[in-house]
């Protein structure tokens, strides 16, 4: 017994070739490179990044030769700070791109109030912390954004993120027992979980049922103790490395496995681990993760 490889699609995130958040990690690295580098490293899928480009046509003939699908793409919604036109607005762009593209999850995360993307600003003393007026304007959001994906047989996956005010496990918990679980689904990031205290099988456990989308992303325990201790920003913690690939850090993925085929998880999962391609060579460490997700997955 072990996951059924027909339920199951292996995607690699283009963020270990360019990191958007911060062009100095990889931006010289060109669109070409990252997708032929994802193929042979034996991967069939990927996320989208900001070089990929966003006319369907133009990706699928891209994609296509070399084996590759969109699992999904990031979507930044920001309930909290704006008004909810503006978010709506721009999801149903986003939407129909990925629709366009055959994907069947949309992942979304709220992006007000969030320190993730500001080198200068402490995670763990500065994390933005909702107050219950900032929940009720998120959970109508995602409902509205929840309806929207249902329309074109579509599912919006909640991403809990390092920085952001969903962050922590109690945080996870709110956002799920506020939600429709018709509407709003989960995407299990192994990474974020931990780092925050997090543990994803109890994860599993609670939300197997919502869980739509996987994110693999491992942790380098010296350098989170460290994020930690001197209260680093969470841009500056990544070009620390803190992440890294699956099987390179310090989660056993074995029982994450297991657990999943517990609930009899079908759908994507995905090898995220942004750090510095000068320092972590993409490839090599794509074919590092390839490897054993293969030892672990048995295929």
């Amino acid at each position: 017994m072990g996951i059924n490889r027909e339920d199951i699609k292996l995607a690699i995130a283009p963020i270990a070739w360019t990191n958007d958040d911060m062009p100095e990690l990889g931006g010289d690295i060109p669109f070409e490179q990252c997708i032929n580098e994802m193929a042979e490293a034996g991967f069939e899928g990927s996320e989208v990044g900001n070089k990929f480009p966003r006319d369907p046509e133009v990706l699928h003939k891209a994609l296509e030769p070399r084996g590759l699908q969109i699992a999904s793409a990031w979507f930044s919604s920001y309930f909290t700070t704006k008004d909810p036109e503006e978010t709506i607005t721009a999801f149903i762009k986003h939407r129909d791109f990925l629709h366009a593209m055959g994907a069947k999850v949309i992942v979304v995360s709220e992006s007000g109030k969030s320190i993730q993307g500001l080198m200068d600003t402490p995670l763990h003393s500065k994390k933005p912390v909702f107050t219950d007026e900032d929940w009720k304007k998120l959970v109508e959001g995602l409902h509205q954004l929840g309806k929207l994906a249902v329309e074109k047989d579509m599912k919006i996956v909640f991403h809990h993120h390092m920085g952001t005010g969903v962050q922590t496990y109690e945080e996870i918990i709110r956002l799920m027992d506020s939600t429709d679980p018709e509407l709003v689904y989960l995407l299990l990031d192994t990474g974020h979980l931990v780092f925050t205290g997090g543990d994803p099988l109890r994860m599993i456990k609670d939300y197997g049922p919502r869980i739509k989308h996987v994110h693999f992303k491992d942790l380098r325990k010296d350098v989170m103790e460290r994020s930690f201790k001197e209260d680093w920003s969470f841009l500056y913690s990544v070009k620390q490395g803190v992440f890294t690939v699956p099987g390179d850090g310090m989660i056993d993925f074995a029982p994450i496995v297991k657990a999943l085929d517990d609930i009899d998880y079908k759908g994507w999962i995905v090898v995220e681990a942004e750090q510095d391609p000068k320092l972590a060579p993409p490839l090599e460490y794509a074919k590092k993760a390839r490897a054993y997700l293969r030892e672990i997955l048995g295929f």
